[in-house]
């Protein structure tokens, strides 16, 4: 046996009881591969046919049981499905993609039904297809400690759990509990999976492989409960009183969640709705079909690429200087206690770092702190940290408006007000104070880093890191690289965002660098069809329905109304009236200066905001709107369109330009940023998976309709000229 295995250790001890230990060679976690899958079959056929063996406990050799499934190994099924298409027919390559696809569910299945029982012993995480692992083991033990969970997350890449998931936990939960789990695809605790039903027991985790083989030892059945005659579903049939009250309002929750816009989790809906209808074999064989369907869906390539694949490779560094040796961050500066400074603040102690968090005095720094203790009190509320935690914390956080304390800083992050005036005087005190190595950042939302730099003494250890709000829940950073900012500077950036554990994506300096200028169009595009006269709830829905998190509006109300006319008055100062929309200018100073309406802020803005009660639209906007439309006559789905391609146009712009160079970023930082469709797989990768031609002919359509902001750049035309697509340059570049 040990011969044939390289990613299992296999022993029995005197008892007669086996240990199958996880503990893949060369890797830092377990995945299941093809090999992996081969070798877990040896392992269930060499215990049956051994005698003196009465059951085997499955653990893991690493700190963590496994991840899941390796997903370049489903994106490889893939390009073996288009190869055998073109070489011997799509009958031919379906059939092998449904047998390959359901590889993992045929051989839990068979541990399952072995006759001997299987018990697992879990420490660490155990997510996706390893959790459908110990779904088919007949008992589960899990560590009780801090860093285990375990969940089925596919549908955040945007797949479904295929290895037998949708049909284990719709038999072992009420149904709606399985759905909302199976839906928000949320990594559980030990004591809360037991509670759910979805373990055993709950052990100290050097306890954990001996309380397995105790259960096993004991006399343990080694057939599923779904497996034993007369099995009743917790939820009774599907076809009853009880199951009616379930079904339809779980299709209707499905529909307002999703918009029909992700099939993995109509997939979830169908899977087990028809499989509970069913034996367990036929209920796997209906999963297994929704499966290979779902593999091959546009939305679920798009989503592994860009949320497994593309993030993957960012967070381990593929954008970072290669050759700059890794930061030491021991002492991190944060100049302008605000809310955003604050929020920097936090998550840089978080991470265990020191902090300096300076205001213009002592009074106004202390509020920076108590913002940070307002912050981890959440987290002890929701039982996510301990009163000792949030005591670390604040110790690591020094409050002062002495910017001699800065003096053994490694890294500074100014975030005060957004005025170069301002900026420009806190960089000459703070660079006065700072040592020689360390690097200066500003985080800045609009103010080019370029300029900024200009007063820098050291324009090349002067870069930015622009965070989103609010810091502590918002997980991209964009790094920005200025005209003279050097490698170390965006070196050390990247391993600061890591180090907090963010997604930091490198963006070269222009006015609104990425993100903001994605966003802002969107934003503007709810602006425009207010002015057209559409209603302002049909907006908002038509911005939810294509896909981003809120609609326009609301997101306005967010980041402020006067916020927005103060940008847009400034890029008509410097850049003159041809570089805003009058509409959107009409339509901030009516909202801000005329009607006093700022946003969520002074709790009055494209909606009301009425104490203890939820948002409103405002009536008051229809007196506002130049016009109204009917909304018989307007075409739904062209407001959807409006809202993505403006989007898309502005980040194909940014390629255009040289401030994205790498179209992961582009995609990550897309959703990841401002919710761009997640099931597009970010702004650049829904051109893509269109197709350049389909996609400007699209663009061109609204442009003879709504104007130049819809006109194609010279690069996306030329790319539907030749049929490339924004990806081909890294291909090349592999």
């Amino acid at each position: 046996m040990s011969e044939s295995t390289k990613n299992f250790r296999f022993e029995t001890d005197a008892d007669g009881i086996a240990l199958a230990t996880w503990d893949m060679p060369g890797r830092s976690m377990n995945v299941i591969t093809m090999a992996v899958m081969d070798e877990l079959e040896g392992i269930v056929d060499a215990v049956v046919a051994d005698a003196t063996i009465k059951g085997c406990v499955v653990t893991s050799g690493k700190p963590n049981f496994s991840g899941g499934a390796d997903l370049t190994m489903l994106q490889g099924l893939g390009a073996e499905y288009e190869r055998l298409k073109a070489a011997e027919g799509e009958e031919v390559a379906m059939r092998h993609f449904f047998e390959a696809s359901r590889r993992l569910s045929l051989v839990f299945r068979k541990l399952e039904t072995c006759g001997k029982p299987f018990a697992a012993a879990v420490q660490g995480l155990c997510l996706g297809g390893a959790f459908e692992l110990a779904l088919a083991c007949h008992h589960r033990v899990l560590a009780d400690d801090e860093k285990t969970r375990v969940g089925l997350p596919e549908i955040k890449v945007g797949l479904f759990p295929g290895g037998g998931g949708t049909q284990r936990v719709a038999r072992l939960m009420q149904t709606g509990d399985a759905l909302q789990m199976l839906f928000k695809g949320e990594q559980i605790r030990p004591l809360m999976a037991k509670n759910m039903g979805l373990a055993h027991e709950v052990a100290p985790a050097a306890e954990i492989v001996e309380r397995a083989k105790a259960w096993i030892k004991a006399g343990g059945s080694a057939v599923a409960p779904w497996d034993v005659p007369k099995f009743k579903a917790p939820s009774g049939k599907v076809y009853s009183p009880a199951g009616m009250m379930i079904w339809p309002p779980a299709n209707a929750i499905y529909r307002r969640e999703t918009h029909d816009n992700y099939p993995a989790a109509k997939a979830i809906l169908a899977s087990v709705y028809e499989g509970l209808q069913l034996p367990m074999d036929l209920g796997l064989k209906v999963e297994s079909r929704y499966f290979a369907y779902i593999l091959r869906t546009k939305e679920a390539q798009a989503m592994i690429r860009t949320l497994f694949i593309s993030m993957g490779e960012i967070n381990k560094g593929a954008r970072r200087p290669k050759d700059v040796e890794p930061a030491r961050i021991g002492k991190v500066g944060v100049v302008g206690a605000g809310f955003m400074g604050a929020g920097i603040a936090y998550v840089t102690a978080q991470a265990g770092m020191e902090v300096v968090l300076i205001d213009r005095d002592q009074a106004a720094a202390d509020a920076g702190k108590a913002h940070c203790h307002t912050l981890i009190t959440g987290q002890i509320n929701r039982g996510k940290a301990k009163t000792a935690d949030r005591d670390a914390l604040l110790a690591r956080i020094t409050a002062t408006s002495d910017y001699a304390a800065l003096g053994t800083c490694d890294l500074v992050v100014e975030a005060v007000f957004e005025d170069p005036a301002v900026k420009a005087e806190v960089i000459g005190k703070v660079e006065a104070a700072l040592p020689e190595h360390a690097i200066f950042a500003s985080n800045t939302s609009t103010l080019p880093i370029s300029g900024l730099a200009k007063v820098s003494k050291r324009p090349e250890q002067f870069v930015g890191i622009h965070f989103f709000s609010p810091v502590e829940k918002m997980l991209l950073v964009e790094v920005i690289r200025g005209t003279q900012t050097g490698d170390r500077a965006v070196a050390t950036a990247l391993d600061y965002v890591r180090a907090i554990k963010k997604t930091g994506i490198v963006v070269n300096d222009a006015r609104g660098f990425f993100a903001n200028r994605c966003v802002l169009a969107y934003v503007k595009e709810g602006h425009k069809m207010l002015m057209e006269g559409v209603p302002p709830a049909m907006i908002e829905n038509a911005g939810r329905m294509a896909g981003m998190p809120v609609g326009p509006l609301s997101l306005n109300d967010e980041v402020a109304l006067d916020l927005g006319l103060k940008i847009l008055k400034a890029t008509e100062a410097q850049l003159g009236s041809s570089a805003i929309d009058p509409d959107q200018k009409r339509l901030l100073l009516e909202m801000v200066e005329n009607r006093g309406r700022l946003g969520r802020k002074n709790k009055r803005g494209f909606y009301d905001y009425p104490e203890g009660g939820q948002k409103k639209l405002w009536p008051g906007l229809s007196e506002i709107q130049p016009t109204r439309l009917d909304p018989d006559s307007i075409d739904v789905e062209e407001l959807k369109h409006r809202f993505l391609v403006v989007q898309a146009l502005e980040a194909a712009r940014t390629v255009q330009e040289g401030v994205i160079t790498d179209p992961r970023e582009a995609d990550v930082g897309s959703i990841l940023g401002f919710g761009f469709a997640p099931f597009t797989g970010g702004a650049l990768s829904y051109i893509d998976f269109m197709g350049a031609s389909a996609f400007v002919d699209l663009a061109r359509a609204l442009e003879a309709k709504h104007g130049a902001r819809f006109t194609p750049p010279d690069n996306l035309l030329a790319m539907a000229g030749h049929g490339g697509r924004f990806y081909d340059a890294l291909k090349r570049a592999a």
